[in-house]
């Protein structure tokens, strides 16, 4: 496994070697020893899948929130994804800071570490995306949080205007109605 580290403290990028002879290729893409070696002591709670048929559709930017944030391992197992995530965490010298990763299913070793206390969001860049996660924590319905995509406060920069986005996420409040919720970093 390499892991490397980005200006988002304690967000990685991660990628896993792939085994490659005459039938095809094999990768894991899950290590819990390999992640423990690297401090990052977490089980996996659940596994899950996100298709999108359609290009440029959006999902995002979401969260879980206190007392139970939640933490993924996202990768791209077909299509390609505009990946985001953003520091939510007050107090941490990346805070409201965000970081992209193109994720492709042709490289579906590759991935990102989204830890606790980080939103998350992705615009699909072609058709037939898929987006394949791994969570830490269990999901509690009424602990989903997020904000608007566009939040000017935020300034992520979209590579397009997306041309799907679900009915949640068109209703996500601006960032600023968060600040109250958000816990600072622990020390």
């Amino acid at each position: 496994m390499i892991v490397e580290e980005t200006q988002l403290k304690d967000c990685y990028r991660v990628s896993f070697p792939t085994l490659a002879d005459d039938r095809g290729s094999f990768v894991r893409s899950f290590d819990r020893s390999a992640f423990a070696k690297i401090g990052l002591h977490a089980p996996v709670d659940h596994s899950a899948e996100a298709f999108n048929p359609n290009g440029f559709t959006l999902r995002g930017m979401h969260f879980q929130g206190d007392p139970h944030p939640d933490a993924k391992l996202v990768r791209c197992t077909s299509g390609t994804a505009f990946d985001v995530v953003v520091d939510l965490r007050p107090g941490s010298p990346s805070y409201k800071k965000w970081l992209r990763t193109i994720l492709k299913g042709e490289e579906s070793h590759k991935a990102v570490w989204v830890p606790k206390g980080f939103a998350h969001g992705y615009l699909t860049l072609s058709a037939n995306t898929t987006l394949s996660y791994h969570l830490f924590t269990p999901f509690e319905p009424d602990l989903q949080r997020g904000f608007r995509f566009d939040d000017p406060e935020i300034g992520i920069e979209w590579p397009s205007h997306p041309k799907i986005i679900g009915e949640r996420d068109r209703g996500l409040p601006s960032f600023s109605t968060l600040v109250p919720q958000l816990k600072p970093i622990a020390s």
